[in-house]
């Protein structure tokens, strides 16, 4: 487990031979935002950067927080592209309008989710709405950048795709109830595995991409909604507990970060620190207790 003064020193020797393209969706608020911001810092706003979300008036201040670089190099940019990502079709209009100018992209985090205690909530689209913040709008905005993330690859650039979630967190899949209809199993717990499975596919499909699915722990974040009359009760405790046990924004958005630039081609998921989960502890467990019984 990398400390955190360890990351940010890893993060902070990052270099580019090109200007990075990097577009973050969800990036106007919490571990989005902050991951935006210390990616800002570490180029010094030397790239080109694109927040998708739904919130205008917070992307002006955290676009407004970023560095302008002090060069004569005009191919840097920070913008913000409006999304309400709850809704696919809102996506896809996204994703062709960015298309055309957008040809080629090194950096796609995706953090924009919802979290609430309150039961199954269905879209005006009519599928379950955590499931679709969680899961579906980031496979679709995978899916749909992946000719600017190939092209970026093909160039010799970096091209790295993360989410942000709950890595080995989920639950059992229900084969007969994919979409969440019958409610028997959490939609987020399952989204979960649905990315542990996505990421694994798209890896697979797409040679040298890298695609990293990230479990950043417990973090004060907007995320943490009191709407519900259940966590209104529990408010008190819960805010304590924010305030002594989470990580802040900034810290999880450096080990976010880390992951991010670290990761080699392939499928990846990472825990809150940054480092993998599980796969070689596992491996060498397993293969002591084997060899042991020859």
């Amino acid at each position: 487990m990398p400390s955190i003064s360890a990351v940010r020193i890893a993060n902070s020797k990052y270099t580019s031979t090109n200007i990075p393209v990097a577009i973050f969706v969800g990036g106007t608020s919490g571990i989005g935002r902050a991951t935006a911001e210390a990616f800002a810092r570490y180029t010094k706003g030397n790239a080109h950067i694109i927040l998708v979300g739904r919130n205008a008036i917070a992307a002006e201040a955290v676009l407004a927080s970023f560095p302008n670089p002090q060069t004569s190099d005009s191919r840097w940019k920070h913008e913000f592209v409006q999304c309400d990502a709850s809704l696919l079709q809102n996506v896809h209009a996204t994703l062709t309008a960015l298309a055309p100018r957008i040809p080629r992209v090194n950096y796609l985090v995706l953090s924009a989710g919802y979290f609430s205690l309150a039961g199954g909530e269905n879209t005006a689209e009519g599928l379950d709405r955590k499931l679709v913040l969680n899961y579906y709008s980031r496979w679709a905005f995978i899916s749909g950048l992946l000719p600017a993330l190939r092209r970026a690859h093909n160039s010799g650039e970096d091209a790295s795709v993360m989410t942000v979630l709950a890595a080995g967190q989920g639950s059992k899949v229900n084969l007969e109830d994919l979409g969440l209809g019958g409610k028997a199993t959490g939609p987020t717990s399952i989204a979960a595995t649905y990315t542990d499975l996505m990421i694994e596919e798209f890896a697979t499909r797409n040679t040298g991409i890298v695609f990293t699915h990230t479990y950043p722990g417990f973090v004060n974040t907007p995320l943490f909604s009191f709407e519900h009359w259940g966590a209104r009760l529990l408010a008190p405790l819960t805010r304590l507990a924010l305030f002594f046990l989470a990580k802040t924004p900034a810290d999880a958005a450096e080990y976010q970060l880390y992951g991010l630039l670290q990761s080699k081609a392939g499928a990846h998921r990472r825990g809150e620190y940054g480092d993998e989960i599980c796969s070689q502890p596992v491996w060498t467990h397993t293969e002591n207790v084997v060899s042991a019984r020859v």
